[in-house]
């Protein structure tokens, strides 16, 4: 008898840690903010920006997860480019791999993230035309915050990114080739869906 209670006791307690709530494994993202230009694009000076993603989550082991989505960022610049007054948008996909952990006994957790970038340049004149575009190419994003809770698995999310995408040799209209080397720092908030 004594045999039978120990192992009912060894299955309930055993159940009992599968009933508990795990951390969902699945997210979805959505932030903006102001960016940064870190220096000129191609012999324009960059003013601030601002830009948006959104993203998926997944996450595939206890701390580290994958992401991919799609982004877009906006520039404007008061000099000349190609002999026009332009704006500068940068838009196309990010992907990579994500490491999250909690900050101590806290609820708030802390990310960073390290991926690729899939994007292209577009040069737009004073009156919204499109006079460039570099075509898709490959660049790297390296990002860190923190999910800051606020409700049943709903998050701020609070960081700082870095991109660099570097379109070689674009040809424009006056048939001079240039390298649009964009580098820029944003600032972002945003909110993320955990399920």
């Amino acid at each position: 008898m004594k045999t039978k209670v120990l192992l009912l006791l060894v299955v309930f307690g055993s159940l009992s840690c599968f009933a508990q709530e795990k951390e969902p494994r699945f997210g979805m993202e959505a932030d903006g903010g102001a960016s940064f230009a870190l220096k000129k694009l191609g012999d324009a000076r960059m003013k601030v920006g601002f830009g948006f993603e959104g993203t998926l989550h997944y996450r595939f082991y206890r701390y580290l997860g994958a992401y991919a989505g799609w982004g877009w960022n906006r520039f404007s610049s008061g000099d000349l480019f190609a002999g026009e007054r332009c704006d500068f948008e940068e838009t196309g996909y990010v992907f990579g791999l994500q490491l999250k952990r909690r900050i101590g006994s806290s609820p708030m957790s802390y990310y960073v993230r390290a991926g690729g970038l899939w994007n292209h340049i577009e040069v737009e004149n004073s009156d919204g035309e499109i006079i460039e575009d570099t075509k898709h190419g490959l660049g790297y994003q390296l990002a860190g915050g923190v999910y800051i809770p606020i409700g049943k698995n709903w998050n701020i999310n609070t960081g700082v990114k870095f991109h660099s995408l570097n379109r070689r040799d674009v040809e424009f209209s006056d048939h001079e080739k240039r390298s649009l080397d964009l580098k820029y720092l944003s600032l972002r908030v945003g909110f993320i869906k955990m399920f």
